[in-house]
C-alpha cells in the first residue's frame, strides 16, 4: 500500500532516536549511581565536592546516590557515634562520672574539640552524651570510655565488637574520638552505624538538639553546648547526626532528614580539607535533589566555636 513505506520509515527513525537517547543517558550517568536506579534518576545529580559518600532511603533501603561507598577512609569525630552507641547499649545513663585532669590534659595536648569540662566536676553519663555529640567533646568521650570500658583498651574492644555485630566489616576503631587517622570506615558501613544509633531514643534525643545547657550545681560548673551540626538549623527536617573534621579526614557529616514521611540517611566524607562547612553544602544539595526541594543553601561557614572547636569536631 502507498502509505505503508512512509509509516515504516517513521517507525525506524523513532526507534533509532530513542536508542541513541538511551545510550547517551547511560553514558552520562555518574559512576556512583550504578548500584541502583532511584526514582529521582530522571534529575541530574548535584555537584558534590566530597571524595566519598552515600545517600539511602531508610524506608525502602534503596541507594539513591553513592561515591566510593566501599572505600575505607578516616572518619574523624563520626567515631563518637560508635562511642555513644556503646554507652547507650550498656545502659545506666544515670551513672555519675567524675571528670579528671587526664581528660582536660588530653584535649589541651592534642588541640581536640572539647566540651570545656572541668576536672573534679561530676556529670551523669547522659549529660556526657550531650557533651560528646553536640560540641564534639573529646574530653567527654574520654570520660565515658574510661568509665564504661572500664579503661580505654577495653572500651575500644567493645567498639570493634559492636562494629562486628552491626556487620560493619570494613570498619576499625583504635580510639574513642576519631582524632587518629587509624579510625576508619566506609560510607556503607557508616550508614549501618547511623541507622543503629538512630533507633535508640536516647541517641535521637541528643543529636536533634541545637544546644543544651546545665546549670551550676554542687560539684559541677555551668555548661552550655551548641551542636556543631549546622544542618539542623539550615535545612528543615534534619534530625542529626554528627559532624567530623581532621586535616587527614577532611570535613565529614553523617546526617538524617525526613520530609513528607520520607526519611533519608546519608554520609559525606572529605568534602574539603579545611573546616569551613563545605560538608553542610554538599549534604543540603543531596537532600534538595532527593526530596525534590529547593531549600536555599547558604555558603560555607565554620561550625560554632563554643566552648572550643579543634580537630576532631
Amino acid at each position: 500500500m502507498p502509505g505503508r513505506a512512509p509509516r515504516r520509515l517513521l517507525a525506524i527513525c523513532v526507534a533509532t532516536c530513542a536508542s541513541s537517547l538511551l545510550v547517551a543517558f547511560v553514558a552520562a550517568a555518574p559512576a556512583g549511581a550504578a548500584r541502583s536506579a532511584p526514582a529521582t534518576s530522571h534529575r541530574r545529580f548535584p555537584a558534590i565536592s566530597a571524595v566519598a559518600g552515600m545517600l539511602v532511603n531508610v524506608g525502602t533501603g534503596k541507594d539513591l546516590w553513592g561515591r566510593e561507598q566501599a572505600g575505607r577512609r578516616p572518619i574523624a569525630s563520626i567515631t563518637k557515634v560508635m562511642t555513644a552507641l556503646v554507652v547507650i547499649r550498656a545502659g545506666h545513663l544515670r551513672r555519675r562520672i567524675k571528670i579528671t585532669q587526664a581528660e582536660v590534659n588530653y584535649v589541651q595536648t592534642y588541640g581536640a574539640s572539647n566540651a570545656g569540662l572541668h576536672a573534679g566536676d561530676i556529670l551523669t553519663a547522659r549529660q556526657l552524651l550531650y557533651a560528646t555529640l553536640l560540641p564534639s567533646g573529646a574530653d567527654a568521650a574520654m570520660a565515658l570510655a574510661i568509665s564504661y570500658g572500664p579503661g580505654l583498651p577495653a572500651f575500644v574492644a567493645k567498639m570493634n565488637a559492636l562494629a562486628r555485630k552491626l556487620h560493619m566489616t570494613s570498619s576499625h576503631f583504635t580510639n574513642f574520638d576519631g582524632l587518629q587517622s587509624t579510625d576508619v570506615s566506609t560510607p556503607s558501613n557508616l550508614l549501618k552505624l547511623g541507622e543503629a544509633a538512630m533507633r535508640e531514643a536516647a541517641f535521637r534525643d541528643v543529636v536533634k538538639r541545637q544546644w543544651y545547657s546545665l546549670h551550676a550545681w554542687p560539684h559541677r560548673h555551668r555548661y552550655f553546648w551548641r551542636n556543631t551540626n549546622l544542618l539542623l538549623k539550615r535545612y528543615p527536617g534534619v534530625v542529626g547526626i554528627k559532624t567530623g573534621w581532621t586535616p587527614v579526614a577532611g570535613e565529614c557529616l553523617l546526617f538524617e532528614a525526613t520530609h513528607r514521611h520520607k526519611t533519608l540517611i546519608g554520609v559525606i566524607l572529605d568534602s574539603a580539607p579545611t573546616n569551613e562547612g563545605v560538608t553542610f553544602v554538599d549534604s543540603a544539595k543531596l537532600l534538595n535533589w532527593a526530596f525534590g526541594l529547593h531549600v536555599p543553601i547558604p555558603p560555607p561557614m565554620p561550625p560554632p566555636v563554643r566552648p572550643a572547636f579543634g580537630v576532631g569536631g
